[in-house]
């Protein structure tokens, strides 16, 4: 048995099966709606539901509270149609999505630089096009049939030099693969990925000042997105806040400053929460959302994309959603690691 599902204001329409995700249905289809995690852990996927009913799968509170759910709201990720449905996304709009592949991808080098992230190159298959908006993530499909999400942090018009993708690895200590990244992977060695996945891209078609958000590793998809904005010549007025406990953690920061060089439009503000007299740290500290809040208290006419650890996200979104953010545009990827999906 089949459904219909609606999303409003579009109109766009696909179906889902009775034992499909309302969110694995849409993607098969192209429709864009919002997500991040896919697991019921994130929350991104959340939007209301005008009509119809669904039955959920397993899920954090964190991420649809009794409560909301109550109120009609979803997790499409984890959410199955007992009936058509409508919802209500403003964030699904463009008719067509890239295709999603499936492909090898071979190490060129492996550049740690801070003590827990290590900037991982890859290249592509040459007789392949990999189209992608910046934001975008891949999985790693690891052998046992695990997955593995990371952003790129490159831009998709860098394909022209070269097929090849960058990507942020921070390492968690007993993780499946990023031990296995600061480990034992070397050069040349093959892996396979899929994608590009992910609603985290730069909505083109306004012309409101911009705030990038990012903590830790979360500063890959970001930083894609200043290579989209200076590639495209967007000179929307955009500030990089990017957060990290130390400074070597913003592990980039000479890149950023060259960016806002050649970037008028650019300004960066670093926040570092737990700098020791060693460091010899003179910016900004304490949490890099509340930065955003000091400097700007009235966000009602931004435009906010966040990235990063969960926190930072879950915490960002309530905050500037007070501060007079309209819902609708904030936009976020919440690194969500299989820990946090654990629910531990």
């Amino acid at each position: 048995m089949t459904f219909q599902i609606t999303v409003q204001p579009s109109g766009r329409t696909f179906s889902a099966n009775a034992d499909e995700a309302i969110l694995a249905a849409g993607i098969r289809q192209g429709i864009g709606l919002p997500y991040g995690c896919k697991d019921g852990a994130c929350g991104s996927c959340k939007c209301k539901k005008l009509e119809g009913s669904v039955v959920h799968g397993t899920h954090q509170s964190k991420a649809l509270s009794a409560e909301e759910e109550a109120a009609g709201f979803v997790l499409t990720c984890c959410a199955t149609p007992t009936s058509d449905v409508v919802l209500e996304s403003k964030q699904v709009t463009e008719a067509g999505a890239f295709p999603i592949k499936k492909m090898p991808v071979r190490v060129t080098s492996l550049e740690k630089v801070s003590h827990d992230v290590i900037v991982l190159k890859l290249q592509l298959p040459a007789s392949d096009t990999f189209q992608y908006h910046a934001g975008q993530y891949v999985e790693f499909l690891l052998r046992d049939g695990a997955r593995r999400s990371y952003s790129m942090a490159t831009a998709p018009h860098r394909q022209a030099e070269g097929p090849s993708m960058e990507l942020h690895i921070r390492h968690m200590p007993g993780g499946k693969f990023t031990d296995h990244v600061f480990g034992a992977m070397k050069e040349k060695e093959i892996q396979r990925i899929e994608g590009p996945f992910g609603s985290f891209y730069l909505r083109e078609d306004s012309d409101k000042p911009i705030v990038l958000l990012a903590s830790g590793t979360g500063f890959a998809p970001i930083k894609a997105l200043i290579e989209h904005m200076q590639h495209r010549g967007i000179t929307r007025p955009a500030t990089l806040y990017w957060g990290g406990r130390r400074p070597a953690d913003l592990y980039q920061n000479a890149w950023v400053e060259a960016q806002c060089a050649a970037m008028p439009n650019l300004r960066y503000v670093p926040v570092v929460s737990d700098a020791l007299p060693e460091d010899g740290w003179t910016g900004r500290s304490g949490f890099v959302h509340q930065a955003v809040l000091q400097d700007t208290p009235d966000l009602s006419g931004h435009q906010v994309y966040a990235c990063g650890a969960p926190i930072v996200v879950e915490s960002a979104q309530r905050d500037y959603v007070a501060a007079g953010l309209p819902p609708e545009e904030f936009y976020a990827d919440s690194f969500t690691s299989e820990k946090d999906k654990l629910g531990a």
